[in-house]
């Protein structure tokens, strides 16, 4: 699975986001149909994927995780044992919550 950041094609959204809620960072990504939303805030990362067209698959939302643990979380700072998530078929939503 190929994320490709398409961030600058979003950019209402970041800024809403940004002006919103307690969001330091606001990235989007997209993998084909599923699209991720990351956000970092001074107390926790957030993930959000969706996919409109269908079910999101369980090694697509590994490979997904995986490549934000590796490339944008802090795993120092992240309380593992106190992860959130929301899980309906074409939504998903983490919550990491940090030290900080």
């Amino acid at each position: 699975m190929r994320l490709i950041n398409t961030t600058s094609s979003h950019a209402e959204l970041v800024r809403n986001q940004l002006r919103n809620t307690d969001a330091k960072l606001v990235e989007t990504y997209s993998a084909g149909n599923t699209d991720v939303i990351f956000t970092q805030a001074p107390h926790h990362y957030e993930l959000l994927i969706t996919n409109k067209y269908r079910a999101i698959k369980d090694n697509e939302l590994e490979a997904i995780r995986e490549f934000f643990l590796k490339r944008k979380i802090n795993q120092s700072i992240v309380l593992m044992d106190q992860l959130k998530t929301i899980h309906t078929p074409k939504l998903i939503e983490i919550s990491f919550p940090t030290t900080l």
